[in-house]
């Protein structure tokens, strides 16, 4: 491939990163004003983001198999075009049902975008060094996008309004699409059966279950559409189990969970992301309908959270080599439990900068917590089952933070007392950071992660 062409690759797969990632945060600061342009109830604002995490996770366990079996490249475009109309539909949504459906159909597509983005920018690496270097650069984009999401979503809305923070997508999305047209290569494919069984009753053993936590604050549990979600997720979970152990190639291999290394850090992953997006998603509100902060100065305080996990992240790996991974995530899980108590007792205080010092060590110590737990997942299988840990270990980050967003809604409570709720979730999300530091206790003893010490020193 000429130079000029794997340069294109690669700082599309960087762009492509990028927009997903800051999907993930840039809402966040837009809700005080979706609740009052477009009249939205809190089960709705909580919709605003978990539709798009909802999609999204339910589709990101088979979405390197689509890549497989439709070819990179394509499954690169449509996920583009797709993400980038659906941004068109959010940006000109004129009710939260709209924006809402359209936030789906964006998860959708960046679930086929990321994957996708990685196997093409790697497939033009000359060599395994060049190759691990562009993951790095890949992953970093994302946790740029990650930290740029708040303060890039503040200034859109205070030079516009909500709907810019849409736009943008799709004015980057669209000379991107025709970038890639014209100097991305074709991948070969391989030959995969597609897991479509499994991949639908995962969408609605996760689908029903988010449903479920979003709506039942409001409209009770009795009520015919929770009771409703509430047997699609059971029915759904058990199906999926079935399907899985029937299919010869599973979306989701079941033995992953019978390995205890695998499955205590994908519940380590579950827990840390219900704390960090249900906190994100309570400050939010409360900065801004509860403090009456704009979108800019809100985007602004996130920095220390969302600015220092990037700066973590680079040092996850080398801590780890010189300490252990379960001494790192002991470590970084004490920090994240104390550093939330802080917040809870910060958040008291009629000053702002007391909670701006509380989300240093949170946004440092969730920073080294990613990787040292996806290093984890990975250690723990057989090297077959690489690709299928990966893509499960973060699906079920997306589901914690799909269930800390529906729970801290209720939580937060009305916003006539919102600073009295947001204590209640920052105290909560550090009983989840707790139950994290205890899993690592009782996985510490795995012969996994033992041997795969062993190898690290």
């Amino acid at each position: 491939m000429p130079l000029q062409h794997r340069r294109s690759v690669v700082a599309l797969a960087l762009i492509a990163s990028f927009m997903v990632f800051v999907d993930s945060t840039i809402v966040n600061v837009t809700l005080a004003q979706l609740a009052t342009h477009l009249n939205a109830s809190r089960a709705e604002l909580e919709w605003s983001l978990n539709a798009y995490t909802l999609s999204f996770a339910a589709l990101m366990l088979g979405a390197g198999a689509i890549a497989d079996a439709i070819g990179a490249k394509r499954a690169f475009l449509t996920g583009l075009l797709v993400f980038t109309l659906a941004s068109a539909v959010c940006a000109m949504a004129g009710s939260m049902l709209m924006l809402n459906l359209a936030r789906l159909v964006q998860g959708a597509g960046s679930a086929l975008l990321l994957p996708s983005a990685l196997v093409l920018a790697t497939a033009s690496a000359t060599d395994e060094h060049a190759r691990h270097r562009l993951v790095s650069w890949w992953a970093a984009a994302g946790g740029a996008g990650m930290a740029a999401g708040p303060l890039l979503g503040g200034g859109l809305v205070a030079l516009a309004n909500w709907r810019a923070v849409f736009a943008v997508n799709v004015v980057i999305g669209i000379p991107a699409a025709l970038w890639a047209l014209r100097s991305m290569p074709a991948v070969l494919r391989r030959t995969r059966r597609l897991d479509l069984a499994g991949m639908a009753t995962a969408t609605a053993f996760i689908g029903g279950l988010v449903f479920a936590l979003i709506e039942a604050p409001t409209r009770g549990w009795r009520d015919p559409a929770v009771l409703g979600a509430s047997l699609l997720t059971v029915a759904g979970l058990v199906a999926f189990i079935v399907v899985e152990r029937s299919v010869r190639v599973p979306l989701l291999p079941l033995k992953l969970y019978a390995e205890r290394g695998f499955a205590t850090a994908a519940l380590q992953g579950t827990l840390l992301n219900f704390a960090f997006y249900g906190v994100l998603f309570s400050m939010s509100l409360l900065l801004q309908q509860g403090r009456h902060l704009s979108a800019l100065v809100t985007g602004l305080l996130f920095l220390p959270l969302t600015g220092l996990i990037s700066i973590a992240n680079l040092g996850s790996a080398p801590l780890a080599r010189r300490l252990g991974r379960p001494a790192v995530l002991a470590i970084g899980q004490a920090v994240l439990t104390l550093a939330l108590l802080a917040l809870a007792w910060a958040s008291t205080s009629s000053a702002v900068w007391p909670m701006v010092l509380a989300l240093i060590p949170i946004g440092f110590s969730s920073g080294l917590l990613v990787p040292t737990m996806t290093a984890q997942s990975i250690a723990a299988v057989e090297p077959g089952l690489h690709g299928a840990a990966s893509a499960a270990f973060n699906t079920s980050r997306q589901i914690g933070a799909a269930i800390g967003v529906a729970t801290f809604g209720p939580l937060l409570g009305t916003a006539h007392d919102l600073a009295g709720g947001f204590v209640t979730c920052a105290i909560v999300a550090a009983a989840a950071s707790i139950a994290g530091l205890c899993v690592t206790a009782f996985g510490r003893r795995t012969p996994a992660l033992v041997a795969a010490a062993a190898r690290d020193s």
